[in-house]
């Protein structure tokens, strides 16, 4: 592992770092945040995933999460969005290849053999983080924004015990059924539908439930809103009955200054949980 950056930040440590990852061939950054108590001992963990065409750096510098996970004593992870670099394949279009990882393990060429983000999130990053640093593996929540957030719902769903929450910002909810989906499913995981459930927060939802707390944050004037389908994932949330809140937010839009908006009421939302 190799630090790229490191400066103080609220009281405790902002880095940057790149290591070689197993999972998906390549180089990978992230971003973390370590507040002042890792200085002490292990602290908990609210894994931060990004959306379409961000790399670790948006949420780190835009969100503006750390202050809040100070407040908490909670660290912050920012992975990237993909694999990236020399080698690793990529499309014209923004919404696939680099940049758009969609948090899955493709199986379809050109992109599989690096597009393993889910490995990635799953396995590959949290066994160097707490081999590395000061985190308590047995308090992690996630969250993320829009591709992040599919990625954060799914990932919650398809890793039962892993996170003690989840949250997300404006999540694409029903990616089977959305042009920001069905492109990319096809894609990295071929013709085969059924290999796509998993990776729709609605369908593993009505499939399988969720048994942790869930907080989710839509914007009324999203630009995106056809492609992130709310009312998909309330459904199945109806149908579950599952521990959710799920909010439309009056006037706002699909960018950070939403995600910023808001961040307080999702890390103590966290923070609730984490230190339960």
């Amino acid at each position: 592992m190799q630090t790229l950056s490191e400066n103080a930040c609220f009281g405790g440590v902002q880095g940057v770092y790149k290591h070689a990852s197993k999972a998906t061939g390549a180089d990978m950054t992230f971003g973390l945040f370590l507040p002042a108590e890792a200085k002490d001992g292990p602290v908990p963990v609210l894994w931060y995933l990004s959306g379409l065409t961000c790399t670790h750096e948006n949420a780190m510098v835009k969100a503006g999460a750390q202050g809040w996970a100070a407040e908490q004593g909670i660290a912050l992870v920012f992975p990237d969005t993909s694999p990236r670099g020399e080698g690793v394949a990529d499309d014209a279009a923004y919404d696939l290849g680099q940049g758009a990882g969609f948090y899955v393990n493709a199986t379809q060429a050109p992109w599989a053999p690096h597009f393993r983000m889910w490995d990635y999130v799953a396995e590959d990053l949290p066994g160097l983080l707490f081999n590395e640093f000061a985190l308590d593996q047995e308090r992690q929540a996630i969250t993320g924004h829009s591709m992040g957030g599919h990625g954060a719902l799914t990932l919650a769903m398809g890793l039962p015990g892993r996170f003690r929450s989840v949250s997300a910002f404006a999540p694409i909810c029903n990616p089977t059924g959305a042009d920001w989906g069905r492109k990319q499913l096809g894609a990295y995981l071929g013709d085969d539908e059924s290999t796509w459930a998993r990776h729709d927060a609605s369908l593993m939802m009505r499939a399988v439930g969720l048994d942790i707390p869930l907080l989710c944050d839509t914007g009324t004037k999203d630009q995106f809103l056809d492609n992130l389908r709310p009312e998909t994932l309330a459904h199945a949330v109806m149908a579950r009955r599952a521990q959710a809140v799920l909010r439309l937010q009056p006037g706002y839009d699909h960018s950070y200054f939403f995600v910023s908006t808001f961040m307080e009421d999702h890390v103590s939302f966290h923070a609730e949980a984490l230190y339960a």
